[in-house]
């Protein structure tokens, strides 16, 4: 017998409303959990529709809040910020908006500190296998190459 529990468009849109007010969510998060929930696409329109005029829903808001999160917690650069966000389904325009979030100082800064930080840890004595190490590092962290390789040229 299947336990799948059965929501009303009343209980989904609570439930829904503590999941948006707990963290900014994007649409598609919030439409994969209404599908999981058993939602038909009618009732998943009605309840997006709410959250959306209620504000639980702000996709501009969400944006804002990733690329802050994510660049401070997780040190990551505007190219793998960019990316997750259009995994989303984020639009261009609310990307644009999300990145003008990070301070270029504050962005300088950090990959400075990632840099040095990284270039500790790397036990290599031959200096392009090293340098070869960093780049990928950084590269994969969503770096811009460009600042990158000007961070090499600079530490190495």
């Amino acid at each position: 017998m299947d336990n799948k529990k059965f929501y009303s468009v009343t209980d989904a849109t609570k439930k829904l409303e503590s999941y948006c007010a707990y963290q900014d969510r994007c649409h598609k998060e919030v439409e994969t959990k209404l599908r999981n929930m058993g939602m038909i696409p009618e009732a998943s329109n009605q309840i997006i529709g709410h959250l959306i005029q209620e504000n639980y829903l702000n996709e501009e808001r969400f944006s804002k809040s990733f690329a802050r999160g994510k660049f401070r917690i997780k040190k990551w650069g505007k190219n793998r910020i960019v990316n997750e966000l259009k995994q989303r389904q984020i639009t261009k325009y609310n990307i644009t908006i999300a990145l003008r979030e990070i301070e270029e100082d504050a962005y300088l800064e950090t990959l400075d500190f990632l840099a040095k930080k990284r270039l500790t840890q790397i036990n290599e004595t031959n200096i392009q296998k090293k340098k070869k190490k960093l780049a990928d590092y950084l590269l994969y962290r969503g770096w811009e190459s460009h600042l990158v390789y000007q961070k090499l040229q600079e530490l190495i």
